[in-house]
């Protein structure tokens, strides 16, 4: 069976009843099969399927999926490589990564690099000591090394397909070189110069520009989007590395680059996490270096001296985030960020009714809440949950930065912990700046008010007892 009528059985078989499927197809015969098997467009997922318009619409030139290991950014690149070659029999394709050892050990030969993805019959031709893959239409495409940008100075390519970029020696140069080269069209086929790049992300100057391109499409993509990847794999990265930096970078994708000026850098937020974490967001204790913290004796053998919930109030009453978190202090003056219980789309009686249950799952010793949105109000609607809840309302006299300054000083001393895993207040705390700018998701770091209005409590020097001396 030819391609053409596979497709077209292909469809049929698509727009039957489940049962109908199933008797048609079999009775298809072998060769059917294998020729449906092989076909690439039915196979991918969303993230991919070639875009067919660059983000701010024209045709693309450069094709840029950032996804988490796992996601199947090979296996695009690959079956892209294999589509050029079939569609253009004279191409010219490059084909880079960070050596030519990576080119050919995940690029050409892995398990879902161009020759795994080639379609029976369809002998390809690969010479190691050349480094050259020659495919049945009369296309070659040529493998080049990051790390010797001069291969690039002088070839001329209609296609590339960069992988890893974000990790390339020298990509920089790398990518100029490349891009200077790749100026052949095909008129017979009507196709343009146009590269495919496959990267896990990275803090890259070179991912920066491609990201800046005028004419780039952008698929982003998470490992767990994959159901053919084992299940126990996607299980065991996202309990050992979910919500962590590096987790969120290599498995969903995303790329983190700290701002200028930030008080909170991402190296000093992921440092000031505590190893051996037993209890994350919502639970009552935690544990770190052998000891076992929580809010009472009988549950820890390290009990917090003091347990503080931040409240942050949003500034209207229809729905915006309402910051809460709770931070409790150890006997060696070491404060922790214990949960983050932050609620949105709540009126006031709602999110009163989550920092009272907050402060009890920690037996909090008092709630800390700004009273600059609402005054007294604020007071009034949590009494109305707990009348006996401790609260002491503050203002905010200064500005974030001047509040959030000395909070991120005890962090980057070490006074200053996370018991736990908290991605929203975690981008929050990177987004604010000591130029007093908020550069971080949302309309306003509710979550890092909040924390730092309980941080700021904690820490708060004790007032000294008045004494009566005998004269």
């Amino acid at each position: 069976m030819n391609r053409r009528r596979a497709r077209a059985v292909l469809a049929a078989l698509a727009r039957m009843a489940p049962a109908r499927r199933r008797r048609a197809l079999l009775a298809l015969p072998p060769g059917a099969f294998r020729a449906i098997e092989e076909e690439w467009w039915w196979q991918a997922r969303g993230g991919q399927i070639e875009p067919l318009v660059a983000d701010g619409g024209g045709e693309w030139r450069v094709w840029l999926i950032m996804a988490g290991r796992g996601f199947g950014k090979t296996r695009a690149g690959a079956e892209r490589v294999l589509a050029w070659a079939r569609a253009a029999p004279g191409a010219r394709i490059a084909l880079v990564g960070g050596s030519i050892a990576e080119v050919a050990r995940v690029m050409i030969e892995g398990e879902s690099g161009i020759l795994a993805c080639a379609r029976s019959g369809e002998e390809l031709r690969w010479t190691p000591s050349r480094g050259l893959l020659q495919f049945p239409s009369g296309a070659q495409a040529q493998a080049y090394s990051a790390g010797k940008p001069s291969m690039l100075r002088g070839p001329q390519h209609h296609f590339a397909w960069c992988d890893e970029l974000a990790k390339w020696p020298k990509a920089g140069d790398t990518w100029d070189n490349l891009m200077f080269g790749l100026r052949l069209d095909d008129p017979s086929t009507g196709s343009r110069p146009r590269t495919i790049v496959t990267t896990t992300p990275a803090p890259c100057e070179a991912l920066r520009r491609v990201m800046a391109l005028k004419r780039l499409a952008l698929t982003r993509g998470r490992t767990a989007e994959n159901p053919d990847s084992a299940a126990d794999f996607r299980s065991a990265m996202l309990e050992t590395y979910g919500g962590t930096r590096l987790g969120r970078q290599e498995l969903d994708g995303e790329l983190f680059e700290d701002l200028r000026g930030a008080l909170w850098t991402r190296e000093t937020i992921e440092a000031a996490r505590v190893s051996g974490v037993s209890g994350v967001s919502g639970d009552s204790y935690f544990q770190h270096g052998g000891a076992r913290y929580g809010s009472a004796a009988g549950e820890s053998n390290c009990p917090l001296v003091r347990i503080v919930v931040g409240v942050d109030p949003p500034a209207s009453a229809d729905g915006d985030s309402c910051g809460i978190v709770a931070c409790g202090m150890a006997e060696d003056g070491t404060a922790y960020v214990l949960g983050d219980h932050s609620v949105a789309g709540m009126r006031p009686e709602g999110w009163a009714r989550a920092a009272v249950a907050a402060a009890e799952a920690w037996g909090a010793d008092r709630v800390v809440a700004e009273a600059n949105n609402g005054g007294d109000m604020v007071e009034s609607v949590l009494a109305g949950v707990d009348a006996g809840l401790p609260v002491r309302l503050v203002r905010a006299s200064r500005g974030k930065s001047a509040r959030a300054e000395p909070i991120a000083s005890r962090f980057e001393a070490g006074k200053a912990k996370l018991a736990g895993r908290f991605p929203a207040l975690e981008d929050q705390m990177a987004g604010m700046t000591n130029g007093g700018r908020y550069e971080g998701p949302g309309r306003s770091p509710d979550r890092a008010d909040a924390m730092i209005w309980a941080m700021s409590e904690l820490f708060k020097p004790e007032r000294p007892m008045p004494r009566i001396t005998r004269l």
